[in-house]
């Protein structure tokens, strides 16, 4: 007779696999809900930074039109909280907080007594004798107006706007698509 160590079943070996998963599952857990925490409380801490220096803006006169309407009026955003398997959320918080999105990029805003960019690109488009591209209407507007921040989709959505008013006439020729004044396609299509 041969002695053979007796060896572990299949059972027992999964039944320890899924134990070690569940452990480390448990684990990883604990670590996302202390992290969750943490960045929770730094995002309280922001916030209530943000209002000390809104109101200091707000005495020092200094306070731009833009960041006293977001101040006001910003609307209220739920963050979920971690659960626990007691019931309780993380660090003890509602999970309620203000959330804001700003934009990064400053805008250039149009001053008062500038043109639209609907009146810029009408303009453009009148006064030439064949379909442009948003691109092309694009180019043209920087090289009129270096001041003013011009980008292609800005343009585009004008141009998508004055077709929808009636101003242009949208053609495709394959994948590009041209723009025109409405006026000069119905004067030549009446001709």
């Amino acid at each position: 007779m041969s002695k053979n160590p007796p060896t572990p079943s299949i059972t027992a070996d999964y039944a320890q696999r899924v134990t070690d998963d569940l452990s480390a599952n448990r684990t990883e857990q604990e670590r996302v809900r202390a992290e969750l925490a943490r960045l929770q409380d730094e995002l309280v801490r922001l916030e209530e930074s943000e209002q000390v220096l809104t109101k200091m803006q707000e005495v020092l006169g200094t306070t731009p039109k833009q960041t006293a309407k977001k101040g006001k009026g910003s609307k209220t955003a739920a963050v979920p909280a971690a659960r626990r398997s007691n019931g309780k959320t993380a660090a003890g918080k509602t999970g309620t907080t203000t959330g804001r999105k700003t934009s990064k990029k400053a805008a250039s805003p149009k001053k008062p007594g500038e043109p639209t960019w609907l009146e810029l690109a009408t303009a453009h488009l009148t006064a030439q004798s064949e379909p442009k591209s948003a691109a092309e209407v694009s180019s043209a507007l920087t090289e009129a107006h270096p001041e003013r921040a011009v980008q292609v989709t800005v343009v585009r959505n004008t141009l998508e706007q004055g077709v929808a008013q009636g101003l242009f006439v949208r053609s495709k020729q394959g994948r590009s698509v041209f723009y025109s004044p409405a006026v000069a396609v119905s004067a030549q299509s009446g001709s």
